[in-house]
């Protein structure tokens, strides 16, 4: 062999080892293509590319575009306005307007519905991702569509559902507060003989009084017709005397004038206690004060103890021991509602005689009120169903079972908390706890143990 030829030889062995030796890399760039297309084609979004202006026509689409959307990638890719003109006609008025902060903020993320080959919408989630080159200028945009449909359902379903329970809610606080008005009106039915007789009482002394006092006014008017006849001169100076000493005589002017006094004092009086039920009743009520306030719970402790005065004064002595309570952000009316109860089942606790005591006190950010009786007690198997509603161990026909259920309810909506201590033949007390503040239910340092010794 020539040295041409062996040159030509050595060249063509190197030309061909450069070959062989990449025929390797070649068939693993296929197999990793494969691969990849494969990844793409079975993950659960569209991943898909598009010009950066304009119609944002499609330069690629992932194969399980199909299996999602049931179009063949290259009928998208076909249609140069596929994508907005699959877009629903309610949403895309919202992707024009922001589309362009694309351009500005290199991503977008959307939520809207796409129509598939048979005519039906899906919801997707979209979100499109600016590429730009080395200089900055937008090259292409990469997106990664998913199907949402099944999540946009739920929500749908559970927006239908949150909008039942508010209904139900809503209804739930009709039906609580006419269940609490019922309440009230029924503890006012109860009380109602009382109140009467608390108002009938000082009425009919004033009646009587006035009765009493047009006698006197009659008997007065006499005298200055006497004494006018007799400065006209109608009468002798002998008659008119003696008329004059048989009137004051007949009238007892000095007894009169005695009597009178007393009488108006005790009208007024009784006037007053008239007045005093009637602002007792208003303030239990807090007629027009449905909104929380500032307000004094010994006031409505005291007003709540005038309405249901009569309920107690035949068995009970009350025995107040007043702390010094803050003005207290509540619902008045509310908590007199609660005192209310609290009150007369102290009373029907009592059989003969017995003692209501009533403590107040203040603890940190918190008031604390309890009611104790010297009553029966509640048995240890009642002890746990007392808040429940219509549950009552009164008999049939003497207590709806909603009081403590109720007050129950009204504390807790106050940020508050109702405790019941009972001993059987040695009574029962209940201690309430409010915050001063409702916004503020933080849990004070208390010193000592809370009034009535609640458990």
């Amino acid at each position: 062999m020539g040295h041409c030829e062996a040159f030509m030889a050595t060249e063509c062995a190197s030309m061909r080892a450069p070959a062989v030796a990449d025929a390797p890399d070649l068939h693993a760039l296929v197999k990793a293509n494969a691969r990849y297309r494969h990844i793409i084609g079975n993950t659960p979004a569209i991943i898909y590319s598009s010009v950066p202006s304009g119609d944002f026509r499609l330069t690629f689409v992932s194969e399980n575009a199909s299996r999602v959307l049931g179009y063949e990638s290259q009928e998208m890719l076909d249609d140069a306005n596929f994508w907005f003109n699959h877009i629903h006609p309610d949403d895309i008025a919202g992707i024009f307007s922001s589309l362009a902060m694309l351009f500005v903020e290199d991503q977008k993320v959307y939520e809207y519905r796409f129509r598939t080959s048979d005519g039906s919408y899906l919801w997707m989630h979209d979100t499109l991702r600016l590429i730009r080159d080395g200089a900055g200028k937008p090259l292409e945009v990469i997106g990664l569509m998913t199907d949402i449909t099944s999540r946009k359902h739920m929500e749908d379903e559970l927006q239908r559902q949150g909008e039942e329970q508010r209904k139900l809610i809503a209804q739930l606080k009709m039906a609580q507060a006419q269940l609490m008005q019922s309440e009230k009106l029924a503890s006012i039915g109860q009380l109602a003989a009382g109140v009467a007789h608390e108002i009938n009482n000082p009425i009919g002394f004033v009646s009587a009084n006035l009765n009493t006092l047009g006698n006197y006014v009659a008997t007065l008017l006499e005298g200055i017709k006497l004494y006018q006849c007799i400065l006209g001169g109608a009468l002798p100076r002998e008659m008119a005397d003696a008329q004059v000493r048989s009137f004051e005589q007949r009238a007892d002017l000095a007894y009169l004038s005695e009597d009178v006094t007393d009488l108006l004092s005790e009208s007024n009086e009784g006037l007053q206690r008239v007045r005093n039920i009637v602002q007792s009743l208003k303030d239990f009520s807090r007629t027009g004060e449905s909104n929380w306030q500032m307000a004094d719970l010994h006031q409505g402790l005291d007003s709540t103890l005038n309405i249901a005065n009569n309920e107690l004064k035949y068995k009970v002595s009350v025995v107040k021991h007043y702390g010094e309570l803050p003005m207290v952000k509540c619902l008045a009316s509310e908590l007199n509602q609660v005192f209310m109860n609290l009150l007369v089942n102290a009373a029907q606790a009592i059989s003969d005689k017995g003692i209501v005591t009533i403590r107040t006190a203040r603890c940190g950010n918190r008031v604390s009120i309890s009611i104790s009786d010297t009553g029966h007690g509640i048995k240890p198997e009642n002890l746990n169903r007392i808040f429940e509603p219509f549950f009552t161990t009164k008999p049939v026909g003497s207590g709806t079972g909603l009081g403590l259920s109720l007050s129950y309810g009204i504390i807790k909506k106050h940020g508050g908390h109702i405790h019941v201590h009972s001993e059987a033949g040695q009574g029962t007390t209940f201690t309430i706890e409010l915050p001063i503040d409702p916004a503020n239910v933080l849990t004070p340092d208390c010193v000592g143990d809370p009034p009535g010794g609640a458990s």
